[in-house]
């Protein structure tokens, strides 16, 4: 080696399209003296990957610092820009010979292909947790083909990645005091038992399940605080009861568990098994709970007296529905909580009667 002095490391060889490739462990103390990005100010073509979305740092730093004791993070890929030998441990047996030491020029440089997001956040972790310097992570390394191998590499290493359904992350997200919850209404509530579809975020028109893990999860963090959501056995037993009575205040859910209708025929008639009205209706309950501890469930059958038909347009066009669809964003939540709110006689809060000044004037304008 040109060089008298490498960085050393215990490694495994393998070989992908015909070239070698070495699979090792580094401490977190190294990974960000170590890795490298290309320079930001670059143009896109010029660099070997995406900039860096520092936005997204601080979020997984946290996630590391609180859960230190089951924190889990996949290998990080990076390309060698320099001089490398692997001393395999034999060159006699098979499996020695793919075990081994890898030596690399402590001149060459390593070019981040995937993980750039945690390399960062993994630097900003250990500065508020030092403890976790000597914990390691696995990194893949590839041999620096030049920049256009590079872009391929993390072209093909993002080409095929899916996202987990909102749904799917709930179901397995227990870390989570608002999945926890949600997750145990599914099983257990008369009203969501056998309706929750616990894998996939849309329902298709001839599905048996009426709602989505990942809608009741939306909807039981707007009804339960962050606080209250983390005593289980509470926010179980007010969630559960909650839900109880609104599912006996909408009889179309009940219809379904009797078999008198399809979960289907009530998705395409109604708009109260869709994710924007279940979110609403937790937005709702906060405040029902709060302000009527004693009466709320009396109050919750007045729910019986709104018209949830999707042909009722002239209530629910511009709320919950845009040109006749469902539309969910932050403002038709706030709308379509407002009319629950103000059929069950509940008072607006003045950013909720901010947004449906603004509503009613739109709406008038276009009706004059």
């Amino acid at each position: 080696m040109a060089n008298a002095f490498s960085y050393t490391f215990p490694a495994i060889r393998g070989i992908q399209a015909g070239r070698e490739y070495y699979v090792s462990m580094c401490p977190l103390r190294l990974l960000a003296k170590l890795f490298e990005f290309d320079n930001e100010e670059l143009l896109p073509e010029l660099r070997a990957q995406r900039t860096l979305n520092r936005a997204r740092v601080p979020d997984i730093a946290r996630y590391i610092v609180s859960n230190k004791d089951d924190y889990t993070f996949s290998a990080i890929t990076a390309s060698i820009d320099g001089a490398v030998t692997f001393e395999p441990v034999s060159s006699t047996d098979a499996t020695s010979f793919r075990m081994g030491t890898l030596r690399v020029d402590m001149h060459a440089r390593f070019i981040v292909n995937d993980g750039q997001h945690r390399r960062a956040a993994i630097e900003e972790a250990l500065k508020e947790s030092p403890a976790l310097a000597d914990e390691t992570i696995a990194v893949v390394f590839f041999i620096d083909r030049g920049l256009a191998r590079c872009q391929q590499m993390f072209a093909d290493l993002n080409r095929h990645a899916v996202k987990p359904s909102p749904s799917l992350g709930v179901l397995y997200d227990h870390r989570s005091a608002a999945a926890n919850v949600a997750r145990h209404l599914s099983l257990t509530s008369k009203v969501f038992h056998n309706l929750i579809e616990g894998e996939r975020s849309s329902l298709a028109a001839r599905s048996r399940k009426l709602f989505t893990l990942s809608a009741l999860h939306f909807a039981t963090a707007e009804l339960l605080s962050e606080k209250a959501l983390h005593d289980f056995t509470q926010a179980t037993q007010v969630s559960g009861a909650f839900w109880d009575a609104v599912g006996e205040a909408i009889p179309e859910w009940r219809y379904v568990r009797e078999g008198r209708m399809t979960a289907g025929e009530v998705r395409q008639d109604f708009i109260h098994s869709h994710a924007i009205v279940l979110q609403a209706l937790g937005r709702m309950g906060r405040v029902l709970l709060k302000q009527q501890p004693g009466s709320w469930q009396t109050l919750l059958k007045k729910l019986e007296t709104i018209d949830w038909s999707r042909r009722n347009s002239a209530l629910w066009e511009g709320r919950a529905m845009i040109g006749g669809r469902l539309a969910k964003n932050s403002q038709n939540i706030t709308l379509t909580s407002n009319a629950i709110k103000q059929a069950l006689g509940l008072d607006l809060t003045l950013e909720e009667q901010n947004v449906e000044n603004a509503f009613l004037a739109v709406r008038a304008v276009r009706k004059a």
